[in-house]
């Protein structure tokens, strides 16, 4: 990376002069976004930064930051603890979750710092028509609806979550809901918010930090069981290269406390709607925040 920024509210006194550090992330919108913030906020506390961002599929970014091939990423908490420590059962609550993962992979050489309230997990929404004519607010309204009037529920999902125990099979189950196949269409993830807003199906499953939710003004229904696991962002950083640069925390911590969905969205709009570079987003987010000059 070769921004030409310094230190704002990070950064200052330079305490990461010296280090190599090589930022990674996965492939879509919001990872490319937070791998660039990342890298930006270590060039301005002083570090050489390389840019390994955009790799491909979930286990690829994980496993350059565990065997110490990358030295830091934002990664997802439920991620963690669902894909890459094997565990079934996601922890309800949003801090224990992150701990559980902080002292699970602390044994792998991975070292979790706090995470954000960015929380990027599955939703259902539908369009504003569709709200004022059905008036479900929450998942619990949907499985209420679903048994009252079967066919005003139509559904339009990707096939990954079709099939997950923490999508739509697990959902179904716990709220109480019954959806026909019929009612169930699968489609690839962009046109689920196309149709959802068109009206072509009443619910679409979204996920709660995209920008298209905001800009084609589509209402979320609450997860009001919170059966969703939380997917919180946090930074995993190699646990070797923290004990060497132990100001990378310090650096992060200011950043990660500003990320929320709100903000999520509106970054991921830039890029998914208006068209603009990840990376420049980036930028532009933490010039505007004070973070850097």
């Amino acid at each position: 990376m070769v921004d030409e920024v310094r230190a704002g509210l990070i950064g200052r006194g330079e305490p990461l002069k010296g280090a190599e550090l090589t930022v990674t992330s996965k492939s879509f919108t919001e990872q490319l976004i937070l791998g660039a913030i990342m890298g930006i906020a270590f060039e301005a506390a002083g570090a050489e930064v390389l840019d390994r961002t955009g790799i491909q599929g979930s286990i690829g970014s994980r496993e350059a930051v565990r065997k110490g091939d990358a030295d830091a990423g934002y990664e997802y908490t439920g991620t963690a603890w669902i894909t890459y420590l094997g565990r079934s059962e996601p922890i309800t609550d949003p801090r224990e979750q992150w701990e559980a993962v902080r002292a699970a992979d602390a044994k792998n050489g991975v070292t979790w710092l706090a995470p954000s309230a960015l929380n990027n997990t599955y939703a259902l929404a539908m369009n504003q028509d569709n709200h004022k004519k059905y008036r479900t607010n929450t998942l619990s309204d949907v499985a209420a609806l679903a048994k009252s009037d079967p066919d005003a529920v139509t559904l339009c999902v990707e096939v990954e979550f079709a099939n997950r125990a923490d999508g739509l099979r697990g959902m179904q189950q716990e709220y109480g809901m019954s959806v026909p196949t019929k009612n169930i269409t699968q489609m690839d993830t962009g046109i689920i918010y196309t149709q959802a807003a068109k009206g072509s199906c009443a619910y679409g499953e979204v996920f709660t930090t995209d920008g298209r939710i905001k800009s084609m003004n589509l209402v979320v229904m609450d997860d009001d069981k919170k059966f969703f696991p939380n997917y919180n962002a946090a930074p995993m950083i190699n646990s070797k290269t923290l004990q060497k640069w132990p100001a990378i925390a310090e650096v992060l911590d200011p950043i990660t406390k500003k990320l929320n969905n709100a903000v999520a969205q509106d970054l991921n709009a830039k890029v998914d709607v208006e068209g603009e570079d990840p990376h420049q987003v980036a930028l532009d987010w933490m010039m505007a925040e004070g973070f850097v000059k």
